[in-house]
């Protein structure tokens, strides 16, 4: 078990979370860690195609569906949310809100972030969010923010994961993480977002390719994967 082990998840969206990293969620919450997703939007207005066919629907109503299906969501993988409500299309962050999540990255001292693509021309939220994230990794190490010489922080390695259309993404795979034993766990969590059923099963088939390359990659059988783009090298003592 790895019950003092922590990863912290920032997204832009709520389905982002279950997409794009929620095998890597169930997997290390599965195996004690404590995941945390702090969600910088309910998606309400961009995110939430179905919800809006629905006669009448109100942003506001559109807004607590989402939450509430972002919070089953979570709960499924295994991880605790919060939300920062900085509205979608555009996201537009503040100030608290950035000073909530460095003081996250320094309370929880993950040992891994995931977080969205460096680019995406299709959605300008995603890349907003990347650079929140990256902006509150580089002010939790400042020694002169909030002045703790009690404080032991390591700044985190950044998993960037995998984008809607990552060849126009620039997003350059160099990590696949296996996610055969909680795929149906995933898969689960997927049903709690009905107001964007119609990716189910584009994500489905991601997961797939992505365990074809995985198996391929190492020579053991594997099904479903998730993919992530490392952002800052790996030290290692010897390359074997």
């Amino acid at each position: 078990m790895s019950a003092n082990k922590t990863g912290l998840v920032i997204t832009a969206h709520p389905g982002d979370f279950v997409w794009r990293a929620g095998g890597a969620i169930a997997l290390h919450a599965k195996r004690g860690w404590k995941v945390h997703i702090y969600c910088l939007s309910f998606g309400e207005r961009g995110e939430s195609q179905w919800a809006w066919k629905e006669p009448g629907a109100t942003l506001a109503e559109v807004k607590a569906a989402r939450r509430k299906e972002a919070d089953a969501a979570a709960a499924v993988l295994g991880a605790s949310i919060e939300y920062a409500d900085a509205g979608d299309y555009p996201l537009r962050t503040t100030d608290a809100m950035l000073e909530r999540a460095v003081d996250l990255f320094r309370e929880l001292n993950p040992s891994f972030v995931l977080t969205h693509s460096l680019h995406d021309p299709y959605n300008v939220d995603h890349p907003e969010a990347t650079r929140f994230a990256q902006t509150a990794r580089i002010i939790a190490q400042a020694a002169g923010h909030k002045p703790d010489p009690k404080r032991a922080y390591a700044a985190p390695p950044v998993f960037l994961f995998e984008p809607h259309q990552p060849e126009q993404c620039g997003f350059v795979p160099n990590v696949i993480l296996n996610i055969d034993e909680v795929w149906e766990t995933k898969r689960k969590a997927f049903e709690c977002l009905p107001a964007q059923k119609h990716l189910w099963a584009y994500y489905e088939r991601v997961a797939l390719n992505r365990g074809m390359q995985g198996g391929r990659n190492t020579g053991r059988a594997m099904t479903y994967g998730e993919a992530y783009q490392r952002l800052f090298p790996t030290v290692l003592e010897e390359l074997a």
